[in-house]
């Protein structure tokens, strides 16, 4: 069993607390997501996982085996880096085996695995050329290959797909994800990247400032924010100032019965904020919704985003191509909030 348990976790630099107080229980075989944005803190927590960073506090448990001070090449963890850290003057294959270089194995034997991994990665017959001759895709694979050399019982990835293009990453998502899934490995993926972590994850890890907002599987952060920076973080969500009573929400002087299937996280005299995905919002007539008026339309092709004015506030709603409203820029429409959709939220 390779789950890891993580206590307390917390890592400072001088009176900067990079990551702050972090417990969290990561299932054995999972394909887990650190998202957040840049400086929260989510790689100092994976370079402490790797061991390549000493905590000031807290305890690391892997399989049941307290971890906490076990050098990096002890940990049987494997690594990709966000620059790879390919070697040049080596071989693909020699590349691949390095970490059983370092460890000892027989050549052989090295060359062995190496080939097995580049057939695991679609780079059969690969093996005795160099990086330089490798395209942005191989290269990626080829750092995939070697973290998985030693067979490790976790694999760590730094913003692994970070610098391919938008078509290539999102194949290289499909990928990464269904090699994971033939291994079992558990695996931690550090991103800021919504989309990505939403892709490929079992488990998304959302943290803010060093410390953990929320976790929970993709959908359920999604749909059920914490906080309304989560719920600002998390794809797209229009954030409305409200005021709770009781079985509504007061939204700029107009008040919206909530259903039962809404979500309330914050008590009556609160300041609070209404979040709504954009897929959850309705345009009707001004007569029979709130009142708002189009200010831009934009499509995407596989969508079409509408931007609205609500009494000063922006608000975005998203529809299917087919399902385009018959409106113009300038109009004025009325707005409804899919109920059961709608999470009320401290400000």
């Amino acid at each position: 069993m390779t789950e890891l348990s993580l206590r307390g976790l917390t890592k400072r630099f001088g009176t900067f607390t990079a990551v702050d107080d972090v417990t969290l229980d990561i299932p054995d075989g999972s394909f887990v997501c650190l998202l957040g944005p840049s400086g929260c803190g989510k790689t100092t927590l994976l370079r402490l996982l790797a061991g390549l960073e000493t905590q000031s506090a807290g305890r690391l448990v892997v399989g049941g085996q307290d971890q906490t001070d076990v050098p990096p090449d002890k940990r049987d963890f494997g690594m990709v880096f966000q620059s790879l850290a390919l070697f040049p003057h080596l071989t693909v294959a020699e590349n691949v085996a390095y970490p059983l270089a370092i460890r000892g194995r027989p050549k052989a034997e090295r060359r062995r695995r190496a080939d097995e991994l580049l057939a695991l990665v679609q780079l059969d017959g690969m093996g005795d050329r160099r990086i330089h001759q490798l395209s942005g895709g191989q290269r990626q694979r080829v750092a995939i290959a070697r973290g998985l050399a030693i067979d490790p019982s976790v694999f760590l990835l730094d913003e692994p797909l970070s610098a391919l293009d938008a078509n290539l990453r999102e194949h290289m998502q499909v990928e990464l994800r269904q090699l994971q899934q033939r291994l079992g490995v558990t695996t931690v993926v550090v991103t800021h990247d919504q989309k990505e972590a939403l892709t490929m994850a079992d488990i998304v890890i959302v943290m803010n400032k060093g410390r953990v907002q929320q976790v929970g599987a993709p959908m359920e952060v999604y749909r059920d924010p914490a906080n309304a920076f989560v719920a600002g973080f998390i794809g797209t969500s229009n954030l409305l100032p409200c005021a709770l009573h009781d079985d509504a929400v007061d939204v700029m002087g107009h008040k919206i019965a909530l259903a039962p299937e809404d979500r309330v996280k914050c008590a009556t005299g609160d300041d609070a904020v209404l979040s709504v995905r954009p897929e959850d919002v309705r345009l009707t007539d001004a007569e029979t919704g709130l009142p708002a008026r189009v200010t831009f339309i934009r499509d995407l092709g596989d969508s079409v985003q509408v931007m609205l004015d609500f009494d000063g506030q922006d608000v975005t709603a998203l529809f299917a191509p087919g399902a385009r409203p018959d409106v113009a820029q300038g109009d004025t429409v009325g707005l409804e909030f899919a109920s059961g959709n709608r999470v009320v939220l401290p400000a």
